[in-house]
């Protein structure tokens, strides 16, 4: 599945934790809300972020860049919260 560059941001995780299961589990809770699929990919590792554990897999540490991807136009404003979120280090 080719995804639209309209349709993917590019982040770097800042906060000291990185990606644990307490991020991952904020950004599945945003997730879960969109009508289409929504995606973080570290390089050619792709997960489902809805879904915790696919996102924990990523195993990302602090300074980590990941991409975030949304399939359905419609929900480039979930593709925006979430990078706000991974942005302000999770609210952390």
């Amino acid at each position: 599945m080719a995804l639209s560059i309209d349709l993917t941001r590019d982040v770097t995780v800042v906060n000291d934790l990185g990606l644990h299961a307490r991020s991952a589990a904020k950004i599945a809770r945003i997730a879960q809300t969109a009508r289409s699929g929504v995606w973080v990919l570290r390089g050619a590792e792709k997960a489902d972020a809805t879904s915790v554990m696919d996102v924990l897999t990523l195993a990302c540490e602090k300074g980590t860049a990941l991409t975030v991807a949304v399939e359905d136009p419609q929900d480039a404003p979930i593709l925006d919260e979430l990078v706000r979120l991974v942005e302000s280090g999770f609210g952390e």
